[in-house]
């Protein structure tokens, strides 16, 4: 494939002063930055995956923390927590 690309005077600065410094020519370095952006795009994808993981599993862990007798006392509890929360004696 053959690319043509119009870069503005700091674009044109920075690709020359890659290209100078690294002694690679043109297609060289727009491959590898096209590797850097599409490599960069798939941790960003897979951190986002990650994120909904670690939603779903504080969730779940959610769910089995607190008080292991809250099944046999739950009415107790919620009567305590409505009287605090009323001011109620």
């Amino acid at each position: 494939m053959r690319i043509n690309a119009r870069l503005d005077d700091s674009y044109e600065e920075k690709f020359l002063s890659v290209q100078q410094d690294e002694g690679k020519n043109r297609t060289i370095i727009l491959k590898e930055a096209l590797d850097q952006y599409f490599l960069k795009k798939l941790e960003q994808k897979a951190m986002t995956a990650r994120e909904k993981n670690q939603k779903i599993l504080e969730t779940v862990g959610g769910i089995a923390s607190g008080s292991e007798n809250l099944s046999e006392n739950y009415k107790r509890r919620l009567y305590q927590e409505l009287k605090e929360k009323h001011d109620i004696d």
